[in-house]
């Protein structure tokens, strides 16, 4: 078989829709694949037919140009398919099931994937702990914007859905699991929120949305959301969140009329690198929204950071912002006994109890971050409209999976 449609980045800006090769169970070389990968065969891996693969604000770092990332670089780590061809050594799935994949790439064989720290496997990529599909230097795997992609430790790292007829007609709300609902969640749960907790999420984006309903699902009282983006408030809105307008007053003021106080019980940082100051067209100031977090956060509090974080960024503010050194107020989260969880979200950790809880109705996630389906062709408007501010999760349908599939 040859021939497969798939996104890739071209410059900063601009992405296409191009045809690559059909993928193998053997790594081939390609713009970002490390040179010590190619030729990495991979017995242990199957090849989906894509059924839904989504647009996310970290890809969307690169598109600015605000990574290393190569040309023809092939986008794309949220992924959600069915199983076309499997490899020689997978035992525990069929032709035909229906998966969803976890943006990590992991051994399961490394001390860190044993001890569920799959964001850190060992063995995956040759530059640093962690890999993932389509992105500047995480080993060169290959991106799952397309309608085929190969996945190495299938039987490690796929989530099966038990039934493939009930997974298509939830397969929205389903394909939210590969990443932003249990980044979210990570966000959450790391932040300490819980029953009767007061959660305040940094970013309206799809990761921030998705903290919020995290929060919401954990029993936080009120969870709060801010942003400077008026319709992705509106959406936090939608939900049943509490907002604040970042570029309309002091933060601790707006959540002071809102709880009484002007502190939370636990903090999500959905934001990352590319944070603006708070107010009215405010510029990049990368430590903005960590700095924010301490001071608002109650002593004894926690933050959780799913929001992206680089060790090298081009369009950087200055000098310390483009190798990833920022001006952090630790002595303010030192002095207040804060603790912080950064990193990759460990999806595994997470993946199934929310899909169960997808299943059984008991979150509706595709409504929380407004997904939206469009086909592989409209990737490039997709993205240009995310840049925009768009209020929206885009999700890519190769083969035409979710023609009449609505959100639950």
């Amino acid at each position: 078989m040859s021939g497969n449609r798939a996104v890739a980045y071209l410059k900063p800006g601009t992405v296409e829709v191009r045809t690559i090769d059909h993928p193998t169970l053997e790594l081939q070389d390609g713009p970002g694949v490390a040179p010590e990968n190619v030729g990495r065969k991979c017995r242990h891996g199957v090849i989906l037919k894509v059924l839904a693969t989504n647009i996310c604000g970290s890809d969307q770092h690169m598109v600015r140009g605000r990574t290393t990332a190569p040309e023809g670089l092939v986008l794309g780590h949220e992924i959600t398919g069915e199983i076309v061809e499997r490899g020689p050594d997978v035992e525990a799935l069929e032709v035909g099931d229906v998966v969803s994949v976890p943006f990590n790439i992991a051994c399961g064989r490394c001390r860190n994937c044993k001890e569920r720290k799959t964001g850190i496997c060992l063995n995956v990529n040759p530059a640093r702990p962690g890999a993932a599909y389509g992105y500047v230097d995480m080993g060169g795997w290959v991106g799952g914007q397309a309608e085929f992609v190969m996945v190495p430790y299938a039987d490690f790292n796929l989530l099966r859905f038990p039934d493939p007829d009930a997974a298509r007609a939830k397969l929205l709300d389903l394909t939210m699991l590969s990443d932003i609902f249990p980044t979210g969640f990570h966000g959450a749960v790391t932040s300490g929120a819980g029953v009767g907790s007061t959660v305040y999420v940094a970013g309206a984006g799809p990761v921030g949305l998705a903290a919020a309903a995290s929060a919401q699902l954990l029993g936080a009282a009120v969870v709060i959301v801010g942003d400077l983006n008026a319709e992705r408030l509106a959406q936090a809105r939608s939900f049943g969140c509490e907002t604040v307008d970042l570029t309309a007053g002091s933060l601790e003021d707006q959540i002071a009329q809102i709880l009484g106080e002007p502190e939370v019980d636990a903090a999500v940082d959905a934001v990352g690198f590319e944070a603006r100051a708070h107010g009215e067209d405010s510029p990049e100031a990368p430590a903005t929204v960590l700095n924010a977090l301490m001071g608002v956060t109650r002593a004894g509090g926690a933050l959780g950071i799913p929001g992206l974080y680089v060790t090298d960024d081009p369009g950087g503010v200055d000098q310390d912002a483009r190798a990833g050194t920022l001006k952090v107020r630790l002595g303010l989260g030192w002095a207040k006994s804060h603790r912080f969880t950064t990193g990759q979200c460990p999806v595994m950790q997470y993946h199934h109890a929310l899909m169960k809880a997808i299943l059984h109705e008991k979150v509706q996630i595709a409504k929380a971050v407004n997904a939206t389906v469009i086909g592989l062709e409209d990737a490039p408007r997709g993205y240009a409209e995310f840049d925009q501010g768009a209020s929206r999760k885009y999700v890519l349908d190769p083969h035409g999976a979710l023609a009449g599939v609505r959100a639950i």
